[in-house]
């Protein structure tokens, strides 16, 4: 079986069954399939290993060109002890999909990057039961969000290869009739106690039990009407910290359901110019990760896959990313939050037309599904649902991001938000700009007393001023810089930023003099590098696009994990 590891461990249940592995697959090239009642189908033409799209080596099919319309079927049989509710669950669809079982519609759901499930309890048949959805994608609407995935049939620029369908896990779970709907963490370390928010079905006692390391450090009991609050005083303080993963287990039971989940001690704050991580500022060293994988496109083969991309950017003296215009899925976050792994959350928002007022409605609810699926991951430092989005003379657009802003701070109140990566802002709590400038003093003099904002520089299209009333004292962020490319000789040929260097010495005296310029500039309280690995026909990554090295890697560790000027 493929992928075949829980998907979230944040939510986990003792009674679930993987779902991966060879299903029916059959094109629908003319959208006709649901008129041609495909739904009440037995069989499909064709064979796919899911969760891999149909656009990918690993998925068995390896279809590169459009395919706006796709349809799975899969088999399965429920547990004779599975005798409360059965629920479906996709990790992710891109981008509209439509579900059946047993030729019954269950429900839809469009965005392709968060989870959705329904309860198909009164859908199932004894013995043998038939799942299939039917997936809808057209990433040339410039109505749906598309992230990197290419508009033509050729990857080009910083565009790649597309994914259409299922991309993540899809299972099967159990609960009773009674469960637990969901829950939100709210460590306090500065007060060494958890409080928390749960929602039920049902009324009844809930108990929540914190531990660490297998010694139960707090435990609150209480009762739910459906929905309630509540605080664990712990008696030990691990404090998770960048590098340091320490997490405490959680259990959580009401009635005959049980979830396991775990939390991170630790807080973020503005202070100033400095974000701080349990009140002391440290320097986010960051490198552009844009979570795409040669068989696999935007699934990763392994768990392993997730997990080493980490490590690899770990080894290279970064201590966190932007995760880039993707919603990376539980499992990689999973593995930042056990390794302390700092990382901005974003949204693939390329591809739509940001100008029309219907992008509003389109964008929230998806933003609020990927806002709210990750809010208890502690790796996750900042919010960032726009990236690079420069028409900022429309007042449709102001309002958009003004009123994105918004929305995300009332969700989450315990992390900063930028509203736009790049250039320009309406509302944010950090001044975040990108700079591609490729020798190291101008880079240097571009933040010297503010002159990048007073319109110095040429590589911004878009400049605000710094000093304007909106933005003064507020953090300064370069999130994104350097890009340099090297081809090395290992992989195809393709692009970066700037001239090549003629050697890797003149790499590495490049790469050290771009770092030093931001690590050695006060203002500033973290920067990120484009990128980890090549990505296509994109080669400024430091690691070729199948993560091989293309430079001593302990050179950039030691380069990335100077003391900052800002840190303490």
């Amino acid at each position: 079986m493929f992928r075949p590891e829980h998907p979230n461990p944040q939510f986990l249940r003792e009674k679930w069954i993987n779902l991966n592995g060879e299903w029916e697959f059959e094109f629908d090239f003319g959208l006709s399939g649901c008129d041609r009642k495909f739904f009440e189908r037995t069989s499909l033409d064709k064979k796919i290993n899911v969760p891999f799209c149909p656009e990918s080596k690993l998925s068995g099919i390896e279809y590169k060109d459009f395919s706006n319309g796709v349809w799975y079927l899969k088999r399965f049989e429920v547990p004779n002890d599975w005798n409360g509710r059965v629920w479906l669950h996709f990790g992710a669809s891109d981008y509209y999909s439509r579900v059946y079982v047993n030729a019954l519609p269950v429900g839809t759901h469009t965005g392709g990057y968060t989870p959705f499930k329904f309860d198909i309890t009164e859908f199932l048949i004894p013995g043998e039961n038939i799942i299939m959805l039917y997936a809808e994608d057209d990433n040339r609407n410039r109505k749906q969000p598309k992230g990197k995935q290419a508009n033509n049939f050729y990857s080009s620029g910083a565009d790649y290869t597309r994914t259409t369908g299922i991309w993540q896990t899809v299972w099967l779970e159990h609960t009773p009739q009674n469960y637990i709907k969901d829950f939100r963490f709210y460590p306090d370390p500065d007060n060494c106690k958890l409080a928390f928010s749960a929602n039920t079905e049902g009324c009844g006692i809930i108990t929540v039990k914190a531990s660490y390391e297998g010694r139960t450090v707090g435990e609150c009991e209480m009762y739910s009407s459906g929905t309630v609050k509540g605080e664990i005083g712990l008696s030990e303080k691990q404090l998770w910290e960048p590098g340091f993963g320490r997490l405490y287990d959680v259990e959580i039971s009401f009635g005959e359901d049980i979830v396991k989940s775990y939390f991170g001690l630790r807080s973020i704050r503005i202070d100033g110019k400095r974000v701080l991580i349990n009140g002391k500022s440290v320097f986010q060293r960051l490198v552009l990760d844009q979570g795409f994988y040669p068989d696999g496109i935007y699934t990763a083969p392994t768990d392993d896959d997730l997990k080493n991309d980490i490590l690899f950017s770990m080894a290279l003296g970064f201590n966190g990313a932007r995760l880039h215009e993707k919603v990376f899925e539980p499992r990689f976050l999973y593995h930042c939050d056990k390794l302390g792994y700092l990382v901005w959350g974003e949204y693939p928002n390329w591809g739509i037309d940001h100008s029309n007022p219907e992008m509003l409605g389109i964008y929230l609810s998806q933003w609020h599904e990927a806002v709210m699926r990750d809010f208890n991951h502690p790796s996750i430092v900042g919010w960032c649902p726009f990236n690079e989005t420069w028409n900022y003379n429309n007042t449709q657009w102001d309002m958009l991001l003004s009123s994105i802003y918004d929305m995300t701070k009332s969700w989450d109140e315990t992390r900063p938000c930028i509203d736009t990566s790049g250039f320009y802002h309406v509302k944010t709590d950090i001044y975040d700009v990108h700079d591609y400038t490729q020798n190291p003093a101008e880079l240097r003099e571009h933040f010297n007393d503010g002159k990048v904002f007073e319109g110095e520089n040429p590589s911004i299209p878009a400049r605000q001023s710094y000093f304007d009333k909106k933005f003064f004292g507020k953090p300064l962020f370069v999130s994104e810089f350097g890009g340099i490319r090297w081809d090395c000789g290992i992989e195809t040929p393709g692009w970066g930023y700037g001239e090549m260097p003629k050697s890797e010495a003149e790499f590495i005296e490049r790469y050290k003099g771009l770092a030093d310029a931001l690590l050695d500039n006060e203002n500033m309280f973290g920067f990120c590098y484009t990128q980890l690995y090549d990505i296509e026909q994109e080669i400024n990554g430091l690691y070729t696009y199948s993560r091989k090295p293309k430079f001593d890697t302990e050179i950039f560790r030691k380069i990335n994990s100077r003391k900052a000027k800002s840190e303490d």
